[in-house]
C-alpha cells in the first residue's frame, strides 16, 4: 500500500511508532486481506459499508448511556445476585458519580469500559470514501447512495463525539503515517466550528440519500433523508441548548494557541435555527411515511379504550418499524425486554431478570390524570392528597381503575388519578399487564404486579429484582410472552429518533427563539398530548391548574414543553440528553420504595436507595483519558477534570 492510514485514537496519541498494516486490518471486513482486495468489487464494498455502520452506539440496550448514566433508571448494588452478568455496568458507573480521567467510563475517545473508539469509526468511513471509486461492477446511482450514507455516518460519529465531549478535533480526511509531528497532534476545535462542520456534512448526506426504503426485508435499518434531516435537528438543538451556549462554566476554556473553545455569549439565534431544522425533519418525514403518531389499530374488539390507550403509548416504542419511527435499530432487544420485564401473578418465570427499574423521580414526574403535575393539580384528589401520596389507600373500583390497578388492593396515592403515560411506562406494586396472549382486558385475564418483598413481582431472594420498586413497562411489548412455560420475547425496532420527539424538538426551539409562545408551539405539544388521552395545554391549565397562566409566558411554556418530554420520552433512555443539555443537575439521592417491606404499610416507605456526590459542571462532559492529555499538549482537558 502506497498510503497507510492510522486509527485517529493512536494519531491524538502520538503512537505513531506502534502503529502498522496489522492494526489496521484487524478492522477490515473479514475476507478482504488487503485495502484493494476491501473494494476490488460490489460484493466486498458493500461489506466495508456494513464495517462503516457497526460502530453505531448502543441506544438499545439496558446498559447504555441514556438508561443508567443519569437518574432514571437504578440497579441492585453491585455484588447482589447476578446482577453484572445481567446488564453491562459501566454506564451506570457514571450515574452513580464514578467517572474518572484515568480510565474513563464509556469511553468512546480511545475506547474501552463500554465505549467504542469512534475515531476509529470515522477513519473507517474516510477510507470508505477514498477508496469506493475501484470497484468496476458497482453502478452509479449505487455508489451515490453507499456515498452518501458514509457521510451521514461521519457527521453521526462526529455529533456523538460532540455530545459527550463538547469541542473535538475534525477529521475531515486521515493522516498518513509518515505526517510530521505536527500534523499528527491534534487541536480541538471550538464548538460553532463543530457544529458548523457536522451541519454541512449532514446537508452534502442528505441530498444522495433515498427519500425512503423500498425493500424493507433487506435495508430496514438503513439511513434516509428524513434521518438526516432529523439528526440534524437534534444537533441544533443541542447547540442552543443551555449546555453548548454561552455556558458560564466554560467561557475561559481555551487551547494554547488562545482559541475559546466554547461560545462566550449566548446566541437566540441558534433557536431559530434549530426551529428550522426541526420543522424541515418534520416536514420531511411527513412526505416519506412518517404522517403521523402512532396508534394501535389491530381489530382487537375486546378491549376497553383504556387499555387501547396503553396500546396506543406503548406501542409507539414496541410496534416493529411503525409509521412513528423516523429512525429504528436493528439490533436485537430481547435483552432490553429481559432486564424491564416484571415478573407477575400469571405464573413463575425464570426468565425475567427484573433489574431495569425507575427511579421515584420518574414516577412523580408523570402528569394527574387532568393532564397537570400532581403538585399543581386543583382537584379535589390531588389537593387533599399530594402532601400524603406516599401513603397507602385502598384501590376504589371507578374510571378506568380496573384496566390500571388491582381492584380492592391497597397502593399508594401516588399511583392513582395519573395520566396514561403513567400507566403505559411503569410496572408498579398493583399495577396491571395486558398481554400474554390474552385479546380480552377484563381483569380476570390482566396479570398484576405484586412488588413486595416475597411477592412474585418483588424481592424473593438477592437476584433479579427491582431496586427502585418499579420496573419499565413501556420497553416491553404486549406481543412478549413471560408465562410460567417460558420467556418468548416480540423482536421490534427500538426508536432513536421517533415523530413525537420531533414535533417536542420543534416546540421548544419555537418557543425559546420567540418573546412569547405562538400558536404552533402549542398545536404541536398537543399532538402529542392528543395521542396521549390528554386535553390541550391551554385548557388543561386554565381547567386544572393552580397556575393557571403558566403557558401564556415563555418561561412558563419552557417549563411545560420541557415535562412533556420528559413524560412522553420517559423510560426510551432520552431523559439523560435532556436534563443535561438543559444544564440541570441530578439529584444527590435516588429514591425508591422499601423494596424489603413484606406489607403495603413496610413497603410504601420512601427511601434513599443511593446517595452520590454532589453534581458539579464538570459532570456535564465526558473527561479526555488523562494519558491522552498527557501524550498530547495540544489537547486541552475539559473543565473541571
Amino acid at each position: 500500500m502506497k498510503k497507510i492510514i492510522i486509527s485517529i485514537s493512536l494519531v491524538i496519541a502520538a503512537m505513531l511508532c506502534s502503529t502498522s498494516c496489522s492494526d489496521y486490518l484487524d478492522i477490515v471486513p473479514e475476507g478482504t486481506p488487503s485495502m484493494d482486495n476491501a473494494f476490488s468489487n460490489r460484493i466486498n464494498s458493500f461489506k466495508f459499508l456494513h464495517t462503516c455502520y457497526s460502530y453505531l452506539p448502543s441506544w438499545d440496550q439496558g446498559g447504555s448511556i441514556g438508561f443508567l448514566a443519569g437518574d432514571e433508571h437504578w440497579l441492585m448494588p453491585k455484588g447482589t445476585g447476578f446482577i453484572d452478568q445481567r446488564i453491562s455496568l459501566n454506564a451506570w458507573e457514571i450515574g452513580r458519580g464514578e467517572q474518572n480521567n484515568n480510565d474513563p467510563y464509556q469511553n468512546f475517545w480511545d475506547g474501552g469500559n463500554g465505549g467504542t473508539n469512534l475515531w476509529v469509526a470515522i477513519r473507517d468511513c474516510n477510507i470508505f470514501l477514498e477508496n469506493i471509486n475501484k470497484p468496476l461492477d458497482l453502478q452509479n446511482y449505487e455508489r451515490t447512495r453507499w456515498i452518501a450514507e458514509v457521510k451521514f455516518l461521519k457527521a453521526y460519529y462526529h455529533y456523538y463525539l460532540f455530545m459527550l465531549y463538547g469541542p473535538i478535533p475534525i477529521m475531515d480526511t486521515n493522516i498518513a503515517v509518515d505526517a510530521s509531528q505536527d500534523e499528527v497532534r491534534r487541536y480541538r476545535e471550538p464548538v460553532d466550528d463543530v457544529v458548523a462542520y457536522i451541519s454541512n456534512l449532514l446537508d452534502e448526506a442528505y441530498k444522495d440519500l433515498p427519500s425512503k426504503i423500498t425493500d424493507p426485508g433487506q435495508e430496514m435499518g438503513r439511513i434516509t433523508q428524513p434521518i438526516a434531516k432529523a439528526v440534524k435537528a437534534q444537533l441544533l438543538l443541542l447547540a442552543a441548548s443551555p449546555l453548548f451556549n454561552g455556558n458560564s462554566d466554560y467561557i475561559n476554556v481555551k487551547d494554547n494557541q488562545g482559541r475559546h473553545l466554547f461560545p462566550t455569549q449566548v446566541d437566540n439565534s441558534k433557536w431559530k435555527l434549530a426551529a428550522d431544522a426541526a420543522l424541515e425533519a418534520i416536514n420531511c418525514a411527513k412526505e416519506n411515511g412518517h404522517e403521523k403518531l402512532y396508534t394501535f389499530s389491530l381489530p382487537i374488539n375486546s378491549i376497553s379504550a383504556a387499555t387501547r390507550k396503553l396500546l396506543d403509548i406503548g406501542e409507539a416504542v414496541t410496534e416493529k418499524w411503525n409509521e412513528e419511527i423516523i429512525w429504528g435499530s436493528t439490533r436485537n432487544v430481547n435483552g432490553l425486554q429481559t432486564v424491564a420485564m416484571a415478573k407477575h401473578t400469571k405464573g413463575s418465570h425464570y426468565n425475567a431478570r427484573s433489574v431495569l427499574g425507575p427511579t421515584l423521580s420518574v414516577a412523580e414526574a408523570f402528569y394527574s390524570s387532568n393532564g397537570v403535575p400532581i403538585s399543581e393539580d386543583n382537584s379535589d384528589f390531588w389537593t387533599a392528597n399530594y402532601p400524603n401520596r406516599y401513603e397507602i389507600t385502598t384501590i376504589p373500583d371507578e374510571g378506568n381503575n380496573k384496566y390500571y390497578l388491582q381492584i380492592g388492593e391497597q397502593t399508594a396515592y401516588l399511583h392513582l388519578n395519573r395520566e396514561p403515560r403513567f400507566y403505559a411506562s411503569l410496572s408498579f406494586d398493583r399495577g396491571t399487564w395486558y398481554g400474554d396472549g390474552y385479546t380480552n382486558d377484563e381483569p380476570a385475564n390482566l396479570a398484576f404486579y405484586h412488588f413486595r418483598a416475597k411477592e412474585v413481582s418483588g424481592r424473593q431472594t438477592s437476584e433479579d429484582h427491582s431496586y427502585t420498586g418499579y420496573l419499565n413497562k413501556k420497553v416491553c411489548s404486549y406481543k412478549t410472552g413471560l408465562t410460567k412455560d417460558g420467556f418468548s420475547p416480540y423482536r421490534y425496532s427500538f426508536p432513536i429518533i421517533r415523530l413525537a420527539d420531533l414535533y417536542l424538538m420543534y416546540a421548544e426551539a419555537l418557543n425559546e427563539s420567540q418573546e412569547s409562545p405562538t400558536q404552533d408551539v402549542y398545536d404541536y405539544v398537543d399532538l402529542v398530548r392528543e395521542r396521549a388521552g390528554l386535553k390541550g395545554v391551554k385548557e388543561s391549565w386554565s381547567k386544572y391548574s393552580k397556575s393557571p397562566d403558566k403557558p401564556n409566558t415563555k418561561n412558563g411554556m419552557r417549563e411545560i414543553i420541557r415535562m412533556e418530554r420528559l413524560n412522553e420520552l420517559a423510560c426510551e433512555g432520552k431523559r439523560f440528553w435532556d436534563l443535561r443539555r438543559w444544564k440541570k443537575e441530578l439529584p444527590r439521592e435516588v429514591k425508591g420504595w422499601h423494596i424489603q417491606g413484606e406489607t403495603a404499610q413496610e413497603f410504601y416507605r420512601v427511601t434513599t436507595i443511593y446517595l452520590r456526590s454532589k453534581y458539579s459542571y464538570k459532570d456535564y462532559l465526558w473527561p479526555l483519558k488523562l494519558e491522552t492529555i498527557l501524550k498530547d499538549p495540544n489537547l486541552v482537558q475539559n473543565p473541571g477534570w
